[in-house]
């Protein structure tokens, strides 16, 4: 009989989607019948508060950064706000038991700490077994991650368990799998087939600047300094939903050669051509880049996750930061002039990658399932 898994993300242009997606692809490769249910949690339970939320996170980020670096994962915050938690979570009752009742899951797995926090304070209320997967997409966990009747946790690294563990997660529920992409990143057409397909030379630097999926950071300020530079490179720049940084890309005229794109479905082909990464350091981009083997140049970090990838990435050699997008030209040179230190941090990157992940979710869960 077919297997049933419930996969739970919050915001549909997201890092936790794209966690979603790669592990529900690598379920239907391991067993194509399972039956799967990809689902915005937020917007299912609480349609109009994710809205006012997800405009609210953008206005914070973008405007007072210091506000979100000072509510990300305070324990202040965290006693303060465990009513409000649970009140949102009893609302949602009604809504999880028609969910739960209609698609009947073997198995759920959660890409972000919202949703494992409300099924798993429903297993509790209700006594319900169904296994529950918290899947993490960040180095640093945070104290919404832990609940009691989490089944299992899937981590990037030992570090992040070992955090779990000091917060009270029993190790035996820790499994370092690594962030889940998706795995078209184990299969790779050659470099040289790839560049000229997209009208790049082999032999020049190419430097991919990246924003995430909607697009943030100074890529316009990035665009001009680098094409006002002494340095021989191509750029590959892909702005994601964001229409506005696009349409003011396509319509400048590039002295270099420089390819815009939008939102790019071939991130891994455009990283096997890439040199360099300019990015902000979320979790999937960075578990990508890792494991396509590409130095990262970080710029802007968000705080919060971002700002604890980013130490962790450090820490492990495989990015380095810069302070400004006029530092980023400075640091650029640098390390295209340096080939063998480029060459080791690429091989740092492959050493600390782990793109098996989402398919070893994937078996586990169907180890789980009921």
């Amino acid at each position: 009989m077919a297997k049933r898994v419930l996969l739970l993300f919050i915001s549909e242009h997201s890092g936790h989607h794209c966690a979603s997606r790669a592990i529900e692809k690598s379920l239907k490769m391991i067993d194509p019948t399972t039956e799967t249910l990809n689902l915005n949690s937020f917007n299912y339970t609480n349609p109009i508060l994710e809205k006012i939320i997800n405009q609210a996170y953008m206005e914070v980020v973008k405007r007072t950064p210091e506000v979100w670096e000072y509510l990300y994962d305070n324990p202040k915050v965290l006693k303060n706000t465990q009513k409000l938690r649970a009140m949102i979570h009893n609302f949602n009752t009604g809504k999880l038991k028609t969910l739960l009742s209609d698609f009947k899951p073997d198995a759920i797995v959660c890409t972000q700490a919202f949703p494992c926090g409300m099924i798993a304070d429903y297993k509790k209320s209700f006594g319900i077994k169904i296994p529950l997967i918290g899947v993490l997409t960040d180095y640093a966990p945070h104290s919404y991650w832990v609940f009691n009747d989490v089944d299992r946790y899937i981590v990037p690294s030992s570090e992040t368990g070992k955090k779990l563990i000091d917060n009270g997660v029993d190790p035996a529920k820790i499994e370092e799998f690594g962030i889940p992409i998706d795995p078209k990143f184990n299969i790779s057409r050659s470099k040289d087939e790839i560049c000229k397909e997209m009208g790049l030379d082999v032999d020049v630097p190419c430097v991919l600047i990246m924003g995430g999926t909607q697009g943030l950071g100074p890529i316009k300020n990035v665009a001009k300094l680098l094409e006002t530079s002494r340095l021989n490179l191509q750029v590959v720049i892909t702005t994601g939903t964001n229409k506005k940084i696009y349409n003011w890309l396509k319509s400048r005229r590039f002295k270099k050669k420089f390819i815009i794109l939008p939102f790019a479905d071939n991130v891994n082909e455009l990283m096997r051509v890439a040199t360099v990464i300019i990015t902000k350091p979320g979790g999937i981009t960075t578990a990508e880049a890792l494991a396509m083997g590409v130095p990262m140049l970080i710029l802007h970090p968000l705080p919060g996750q971002e700002a604890m990838n980013t130490r962790f990435l450090l820490k492990e050699g495989v990015a380095i930061k810069a302070e400004s997008p006029e530092d980023v030209v400075v640091v650029l040179e640098e390390l295209l002039y340096n080939e063998s230190k480029l060459k080791v941090m690429s091989l740092k990157a492959r050493a600390l990658s782990k793109p098996d992940s989402a398919i070893n979710i994937a078996r586990l869960t169907m180890n789980l399932a009921l």
